[in-house]
C-alpha cells in the first residue's frame, strides 16, 4: 500500500523533512520513503491530499491496560503493595488489552506505549512495550525494555500505613541498593559456576529478574519527582553502572545543569494536572523546554490513567505553548521516547525497514481541536478520516 501526496517528518537521525512524498509499506514494514509521486498508483492506496505525516505517537510512560476505569480494587492490577521488592513481575501477566483506554490511543494517534507498574514498591517490575491494536497482549508486545524503581512519597507512604520498612527515603534507597548488590552477588556466582564448573546457586527468581538491569540490557527507570530524589537515583544508577532514565523528573528544571553533567535523559509528565502531592510543588509546564535546551533528552508522557492516554498530544501542546519548539515536541513523542524506550529499531520515525506505523493531520498535531485523518498501525489502518 502506498500513502501519497503529503508532507512527511520522518524524524530519522537526518531530520530530514520531505514537503511533497509518499511512502510505500507492505507486510506491516515501510519499504519506501521518497520525494514526489510514485509508480503504479491504485485505487486501493491512499491520497494524504496535502496533509502531515508523523510517525506513530509513542507515550514512554503509561499504567494502560492496569486499572480500570469507574471499578473498585477488583480493577486494580497496579501495585503489589504488600511486598517492596517485586522484580518477578512481568507486567504483560497483567495487561488488559481490552480496556477502554487502548481505543482512546489509538483515535488519538498514539500507536506505541510503554506500560509499567504503580510506584508503590521501591522495585515494582518489569516494563515492556506495546502496540496500542489487538487483542492479545502477547502479540502486542514490542519488547521488554525496563525495570520500574520508585523514589519518594509513593514508596514511603505506603509501607508507613503498612507499619513496615522502608518509611523514610533512606530506607527506599537502602531497599533498593541491598537488593540491586545481592543481584550483583548472584551474578558472580553465576559466573563463577560457569568458569569454574562449580555449583550454581539456588534459583531465585528476584535476583534472576535483575540481572538484565545489571548487564544494561533493560534501562532502570526511576520515579522520581523531588530533586534529592532525583539526584538519589543518579547516585544509585552511577553505583551499579546501570543504564538509567528519569520519569517524571518534576523538579529536573531547578537542577537541569546539573542533569546535562549526568547526560541524563528524562520523561517529563503528567503535565496536565494538578500539584496533587507535596513532591509536586514544583510542577511547571516548562520543565520539557528547561531540560531540552540544557541538552538533556526529553520524552513527554501522560502517565495515563493520572492523563488520560488521549491527551498526550495536547500535553505536548501544553509544552510548546511554553517554550519547546514544536520540533523538539514532536521528537518527544516520536524518535526521543523511541530511543529512552530502546524501541527505535521499531518504531519512532519513517525509516525503510521499520514497522508501519503514521499518524496523519491537516493541522497541528498538537491543536486541542485536533483529531488525525489516518492512523495506521503495522501496516494496518485504524482510522481514516478522508475525503
Amino acid at each position: 500500500m502506498k500513502i501519497t501526496n503529503v508532507k512527511i517528518f520522518t524524524m530519522n537521525e537526518e531530520e530530514e523533512i520531505i514537503d511533497n512524498g509518499y511512502v510505500v509499506f507492505e507486510n506491516g514494514k515501510i519499504t519506501e520513503v521518497s520525494h514526489g509521486i510514485p509508480k503504479n498508483v491504485g485505487d486501493d492506496d491512499i491520497d494524504g491530499e496535502g496533509m502531515t505525516l508523523y510517525p506513530g505517537f509513542i507515550d514512554a510512560q503509561t499504567h494502560m491496560g492496569l486499572t480500570s476505569a469507574g471499578v473498585g480494587v477488583e480493577g486494580e492490577d497496579l501495585n503489589e503493595e504488600y511486598d517492596p521488592c517485586t522484580p518477578q513481575l512481568r507486567i504483560i501477566d497483567g495487561v488488559n488489552p481490552m480496556d477502554y483506554s487502548f481505543r482512546q490511543a489509538r483515535q488519538a494517534g498514539v500507536t506505541s506505549v510503554l506500560i509499567c507498574p504503580g510506584s508503590a514498591n521501591p522495585i515494582a517490575g518489569d516494563i515492556s512495550a506495546f502496540k496500542t491494536a489487538g487483542k492479545r497482549a502477547d502479540k502486542m508486545l514490542i519488547k521488554t525494555v525496563g525495570m520500574k524503581f520508585a523514589l519518594g512519597e509513593n514508596p514511603k507512604l505506603n509501607y508507613m500505613d503498612k507499619d513496615q520498612s522502608p518509611c523514610t527515603r533512606m530506607a527506599v534507597a537502602a531497599t533498593i541498593r541491598e537488593m540491586l548488590l545481592k543481584a550483583v552477588r548472584y551474578n558472580s556466582d553465576i559466573t563463577r559456576a560457569e568458569n569454574e564448573e562449580a555449583d550454581m546457586p539456588d534459583y531465585d527468581i528476584k535476583l534472576e529478574a535483575l540481572l538484565p538491569v545489571l548487564r544494561r540490557e533493560v534501562t532502570a527507570h526511576f520515579h522520581c519527582h523531588r530533586a534529592d530524589d532525583i539526584f538519589t537515583a543518579v547516585r544509585i544508577a552511577n553505583e551499579f553502572n546501570l543504564d538509567y532514565t528519569l520519569v517524571h523528573c518534576t523538579d529536573g528544571r531547578l537542577i537541569a545543569d546539573e542533569l546535562a553533567y549526568e547526560s541524563a535523559s528524562c520523561i517529563v509528565g503528567p503535565i496536565i494536572c494538578d500539584r496533587c502531592k507535596p513532591e509536586m510543588a514544583n510542577l511547571s509546564p516548562d520543565n520539557a523546554a528547561v531540560l531540552t535546551a540544557n541538552g538533556l533528552d526529553v520524552a513527554i508522557c501522560t502517565d495515563h490513567s493520572e492523563v488520560p492516554i488521549e491527551f498526550l498530544p495536547a500535553s505536548v501542546g501544553y509544552a510548546v505553548k511554553n517554550g519547546l519548539s514544536f520540533y523538539n515536541g514532536l521528537r518527544s513523542i516520536t524518535r526521543n521516547a523511541a530511543k529512552i524506550g530502546r524501541i527505535f529499531d521499531r518504531v519512532g520515525s519513517i525509516e525503510v525497514g521499520k514497522d508501519a506505523d503514521f499518524v496523519m493531520f491537516d493541522e497541528s498535531p498538537f491543536d486541542v481541536m485536533a483529531s488525525p485523518s489516518l492512523v495506521v498501525i503495522d501496516g494496518n489502518v485504524i482510522v481514516k478520516e478522508l475525503g
